[in-house]
């Protein structure tokens, strides 16, 4: 089990690398080729549409030919679109890259997750879906400092490695044994698992990080460099959140087997509520990087207890992992999208506070749903969706 987990772990670490990589680099492209606020989010969320489009036939395949082929379509897509990334002449060529890389990430999660979450005991399901997470997340801290990188020498020379990385995991997936599909696969199953209440609770608590983090992944790095703050900096902030956000997922994994998925649900609400609403009023590129850094470990602490709880609903319909991580990805995708094109869009047009404000107000109305489904569903009767 520890060695699936490595390999999961390092799968989703390598995608978020390169997907984080981009954050400390968008003032680059924002002046080379000529972005407004508005394009920049459509650069970063194209990666987001990506996954999207490539979530459910990754969950077929996934289901139908296993997970490691899964990966391996994955990781074969990253190598190729890293490239493409790397030496891209346009604006229209790097987002035309971005968005493949999302179609071979689908594939990748789906696989990764799909392989752990099948060999993973149910009762430890939350601390393996939160140490993998920690990887991802832990990837998100590279990404920042690969881009700095990048920023300084050249996105030549620091993207054409990914496929030397891409190819030692496939090498080591190859190597490692994967069991065969044991779930069902069709799409009116997984129509069926998405009506499941821990199925919906668990794809919107994806779909909300992935809507905070794509507008502050847009919005905060642009305001941090009009403050003052350089792509070095920019990438030090990002660098030190997602350490506490890395640091925090496996614990909550852990808390969310044995209290409950909805108990680390509601403390991570709480934190991103105050801490979003205060992301429009700082004038100190210090006051919005302290802010950044402290928001990441509330906003991350819902990975692991979403994912957990949707898979904990897909398996009372026997629905195949694999199939069902379709599911995240799709909401992931979906929020992320939003996220990063709406967020830059109402940033430009109505003031980056407008999209931070409709955010910390979601998030509120999340929250009093989280608790008076906690109040009304104690522990102890499992209704709180605690895995039995």
């Amino acid at each position: 089990m520890r060695r699936l987990l490595l390999l999961a772990a390092a799968i989703v670490f390598l995608d978020t690398s390169f997907y984080a990589a981009i954050t400390p680099l968008l003032p680059h492209y924002v002046d080379e080729f000529s972005l407004s606020k508005t394009g920049a989010g459509v650069l970063v969320a194209a990666y987001a549409a990506g996954t999207f489009t490539g979530a459910l036939p990754s969950g077929w395949l996934a289901a139908r030919a296993g997970v490691r082929a899964t990966v391996l379509a994955g990781l074969a897509t990253l190598s190729v679109t890293s490239l493409a990334f790397a030496f891209a002449p346009s604006a229209e060529v790097l987002v035309v890259a971005r968005f493949l890389q999302g179609v071979g990430a689908a594939a990748s999660w789906a696989g990764a997750f799909g392989w752990l979450v099948g060999a993973a005991p149910r009762e430890r399901r939350g601390e393996m879906i939160g140490s993998a997470m920690g990887a991802a997340i832990a990837g998100a801290i590279i990404g920042p400092a690969l881009g700095a990188a990048a920023a300084a020498l050249s996105p030549e020379v620091v993207f054409s490695g990914v496929p030397v990385a891409a190819g030692a995991l496939a090498l080591w997936a190859l190597r490692t044994p994967a069991v065969a599909p044991g779930g069902t696969a069709r799409l009116r199953d997984l129509l069926t698992a998405a009506r499941q209440r821990p199925v919906l609770a668990g794809m919107w608590l994806t779909m909300l990080p992935g809507l905070l983090f794509g507008v502050i992944g847009v919005l905060a790095p642009l305001r941090l460099d009009e403050l003052g703050a350089g792509s070095t900096a920019i990438a030090i902030v990002f660098v030190i959140a997602a350490g506490l956000e890395a640091t925090v997922s496996p614990v909550v994994g852990r808390v969310s087997d044995r209290r409950g998925r909805l108990a680390p649900v509601i403390a991570g609400l709480a934190g991103s509520t105050v801490l979003v609403a205060l992301f429009p009023w700082p004038e100190s590129a210090w006051v919005l990087g302290a802010l950044v850094i402290a928001v990441a470990p509330a906003i991350g602490s819902l990975w692991a207890p979403a994912m957990s709880l949707l898979s904990d609903g897909a398996e009372l319909v026997g629905l195949e992992q694999g199939f069902a991580f379709a599911l995240v990805n799709l909401a992931w995708a979906v929020g992320d999208s939003i996220g990063a094109a709406g967020g830059g869009r109402l940033g430009q047009t109505a003031g980056d506070e407008v999209p931070y404000l409709i955010l910390a107000a979601i998030c509120a109305m999340t929250l009093i749903g989280a608790v008076v489904r906690r109040r009304g569903a104690p522990v102890a009767s499992g209704a709180s969706w605690r895995p039995s």
